[in-house]
């Protein structure tokens, strides 16, 4: 969600940010349709984060699966990740929740899937691959 939100930001502005941001990157499928190429920047910045996420930060969805199928929505997935510290830290597997927790929560959910995307996104603009409105919503 952040990766195309942050992508889009010079077509769709605040409301875009908003839209897709917190609530879903669903919101580009048609997009995506018209333009696979798209898809590029997020699903590397993916690609990118989700190791640095187990190896580096050891995250893991843990909590209950109550949100299946909603991963493409706003806070799902970091909520996921918060249930899963607090059931470790109830079962005696996790001490408590750390600074260093909540920091590579936003590095994995926030920081880096925004940076990575908007950085991969630049040479597939240049590349003509993305182009004007590719990614433009009806807000």
């Amino acid at each position: 969600m952040v990766g195309f939100a942050i992508m889009s930001f010079k077509e769709n502005r605040w409301a875009g940010l908003v839209a897709q941001g917190i609530g879903t990157s669903m919101l580009q499928m048609g997009n995506i349709v018209k333009n696979p190429r798209i898809w590029i920047p997020p699903t590397l910045a993916s690609a990118i984060t989700g190791p640095i996420a187990t190896v580096v930060f050891g995250m893991q969805q843990n909590g209950a699966a109550v949100a299946s199928g909603m991963g493409t929505c706003g806070f799902v997935g970091p909520i996921g990740v918060y249930t899963g510290w607090v059931n470790d830290v109830q079962a005696g597997l996790k001490p408590a929740i750390t600074a260093g927790d909540w920091i590579g929560l936003a590095l994995i959910c926030f920081v880096l899937p925004a940076i990575l995307t908007w950085l991969i996104a630049i040479p597939c603009r240049r590349l003509g691959w993305i182009k004007g409105d590719d990614l433009a919503l009806d807000l």
